[in-house]
């Protein structure tokens, strides 16, 4: 109950953050290649880098992480058939697997993972649509729903009280 809790803080966060729609679905997308994926991957300290290098809204890969991860474990029998079919089913890959994994650095990646493999292809394959998707769905969020609560009478009641006053003193965000 206390993720679901968590999870709907982290979605109103992105959501109301002063990022653009743009930054917050490129943020949402970057978070997703971390939740698809397993996180001891090399790939992810990258795209962990990314996020943080980047102007992109640290809530909304924090968004991507927490959505896309318990998607990823139901997902990880087809990540493992995807890999598979990359590794092991595809001859014509043989040399490039034999190439990648005989270059420094490449095998810390863990690419000869099907699992690893197979959800990485997914997660950049999902890239763009995901980043269209989210930039139009939070575009849209703040122009109509967004709004309403704004100008709502609770919405202003609590931002107005003084307990709210203070809670934003010691928001570490703030």
């Amino acid at each position: 109950m206390l993720a679901i809790v968590k999870l709907i803080q982290s979605i109103v966060k992105a959501l109301h953050s002063d990022g653009t729609p743009g930054q917050v679905a490129i943020g949402l997308a970057l978070g997703a290649i971390i939740g698809l994926t397993p996180l001891m991957s090399l790939h992810n300290a990258v795209v962990f880098g990314l996020i943080i290098i980047l102007n992109v809204s640290f809530p909304g890969a924090l968004l991507g992480i927490a959505v896309f991860t318990p998607l990823a474990f139901l997902l990880d029998p087809l990540f493992d058939a995807l890999g598979r079919l990359l590794l092991v089913g595809t001859p014509a890959l043989t040399p490039l697997w034999t190439e990648l994994y005989n270059t420094p650095v490449v095998p810390l990646t863990d690419f000869n993972n099907t699992v690893v493999l197979g959800s990485l292809v997914t997660a950049l394959v999902l890239f763009v649509p995901l980043v269209l998707a989210a930039r139009w769905g939070v575009a849209r969020y703040r122009a109509t729903v967004g709004e309403r609560i704004r100008r709502s009478a609770l919405y202003r009641t609590v931002t107005a009280s003084k307990l709210y006053n203070v809670y934003r003193l010691f928001r570490p965000e703030a």
